[in-house]
């Protein structure tokens, strides 16, 4: 049978047409899908695995007090350098009650303590403050002290709670926050997708506040694994919380169904693994260390490490950083808010004349 009368059934079809099926068919995403999943598979192990698999001090803060610029100090210094393959950021203070209160502060990590004549040095080291450096600095003291023949004697200031051994817990529970935040913002665009603005930002705070006392509660009341300030531990999840949400959903306005994307990358990939909860900042790679702080889940991270172990020295900047995160989400979501996919029009139909 001739083609011609086939119409354009028997036309074949263009390559402008072939493009724009293959635009049409469910089968493109599902195929960019793959990759990308298979692509942050790896990059999730990878950045994981850079970040806390091998954790390496780079500069370890550390207040210094009595004849620390003897020769017996000297060596004992020095010897800690070469076994740390680091270098300790000495900065002496006039007493060590001076240099406790600059540990409470969190401006350093430890306290090296030098009775004249230098043969037995005091070692305060910190857990609460970095589980981490602690133990690394407790390794090297007592493999330097035998090396220089210096006694060593060392005392944790803030050791860790019984049931936090590790000091891992904190981190748990800001990971916890971080992602329900963002999962909890794309359930509402699947099963809610009809909220409009203002309704959206109310579910994620009550999303945010109910969490936040959950995670709490749960850790703290029925686990007992943290004593944690209550109060002041739950806003803090309950703002993670809120903030994860809202930058899913400035992504969301942004990226339209790619939101999970720069979200997955900015808070897991590169947020958890640079907050520090796992492994302080001094033994993360410098890049991390440094821009770890900046991101909601470092920022969570340190505000919770401080409300728990040295209250009544909560600085402000945590805050700051959560609460300027948010702001911008907010802020991208309402002027933008047409590009949002979800969000509904309530007008009501004209009546019939």
């Amino acid at each position: 049978m001739p083609d011609s009368l086939h119409g354009e059934h028997g036309r074949p079809r263009t390559r402008a047409e072939r493009l724009a099926a293959v635009r049409a068919s469910p089968f493109l995403p599902a195929t960019v899908l793959l990759f990308i999943l298979s692509a942050m598979a790896g990059l999730f192990a990878g950045s994981y695995t850079y970040a806390m698999a091998d954790p390496t001090p780079h500069g370890i803060p550390a207040a210094v007090t009595g004849a620390y610029d003897g020769p017996a100090a000297r060596r004992f210094i020095g010897g800690m350098e070469q076994a740390l393959d680091a270098s300790l950021k000495l900065r002496p203070y006039d007493s060590r009650e001076a240099a406790v209160q600059a540990v409470d502060a969190q401006r350093v990590f430890a306290v090296i303590d030098v009775p004249a004549g230098g043969r037995a040095i005091s070692l305060d080291v910190s857990a609460a403050s970095g589980a981490t450096v602690a133990e690394v600095l407790t390794e090297a003291a007592a493999q330097v002290g035998r090396a220089t023949g210096t006694t060593v004697a060392v005392h944790d200031l803030k050791p860790l709670q019984r049931g936090d051994p590790r000091g891992l817990a904190i981190f748990y529970i800001t990971l916890a926050a971080v992602i329900i935040g963002f999962v909890g913002a794309i359930q509402l665009s699947v099963h809610a997708g009809a909220l409009n603005p203002a309704e959206r930002i109310a579910y994620i705070v009550a999303c945010a506040l109910l969490g936040g006392f959950t995670i709490a509660a749960v850790v703290d009341w029925w686990l007992g694994a943290l004593k944690l300030p209550f109060a002041e531990s739950w806003a803090i999840l309950a703002l993670t919380m809120f903030t994860s949400g809202m930058v899913f959903t400035m992504f969301n306005t942004l990226f339209g169904r790619w939101a999970m994307l720069p979200t997955w990358v900015l808070m897991v990939l590169l947020g958890n693994p640079s907050s520090g909860g796992a492994v302080s900042w001094p033994l993360l790679p410098s890049p991390l260390g440094t821009v770890g702080r900046w991101l909601p889940p470092g920022a969570s991270v340190n505000a919770q490490h401080t409300a728990v172990y040295f209250r009544g020295h909560q600085h402000a900047m945590p805050f700051l950083v959560l609460a300027a995160w948010a702001a911008v989400s907010c802020a991208v979501f309402v002027i933008w808010r047409e590009r949002h996919p979800g969000g509904r029009t309530d007008e009501a139909p004209a009546h019939a004349a």
